[in-house]
């Protein structure tokens, strides 16, 4: 499917275009602390004009039969450019925090790391994270690597995604 930049896409966001669009795919998910296991999601970034992209992702978990299971995670956020390709990124989850990472955009890659994390007294133990963003072959291909309950920063979430 040709992807066509929006004519009315702020100037700022040239840069972030690449993620501009509906997208879905499965990804794994594996930490110390818990059971590996196969998720499908759905992600979209979108625009309104003004500088700034609105980011939605749900996720569920994938049975053995790579049917639809029980629901996951939810988060929602803004990407903010900035100068020279740098970024922000603020996310919000259902799971009782709040995050605030920055970065930079080069090409069609995204590198960001948390600076803040803020939690609710319900959240789990999650101290920071690292996310990867990257379009390869036409698909979006996105990492999570994460600190929490105790564990260094690892890996633990990674997806493809393709536009849909």
């Amino acid at each position: 499917m040709p992807f066509e930049i929006p004519a009315d896409l702020h100037p700022d966001l040239l840069p972030l275009s690449f993620l501009l669009g509906q997208w879905h795919g499965n990804g794994h998910g594996d930490y110390p602390t818990i059971d590996t296991f196969e998720f499908g999601q759905e992600a979209g970034f979108t625009h309104d004009g003004r500088p700034f992209l609105h980011y939605f992702s749900r996720t569920w978990l994938l049975e053995p039969d790579g049917s639809a299971g029980r629901p996951l995670a939810l988060e929602t956020g803004f990407l903010r450019p900035g100068p020279g390709g740098e970024l922000e990124l603020l996310l919000s989850h259902h799971t009782g925090y709040v995050e605030i990472y920055y970065g930079k955009v080069e090409g069609a890659k995204i590198e960001l790391t948390t600076d803040a994390v803020v939690r609710t007294r319900s959240a789990k133990d999650y101290v920071g994270g690292q996310r990867l963003y990257g379009l390869v072959e036409g698909d979006l291909l996105w990492t999570f690597d994460m600190a929490a309950v105790g564990q260094e920063l690892q890996p633990h979430i990674w997806a493809r995604l393709t536009r849909s």
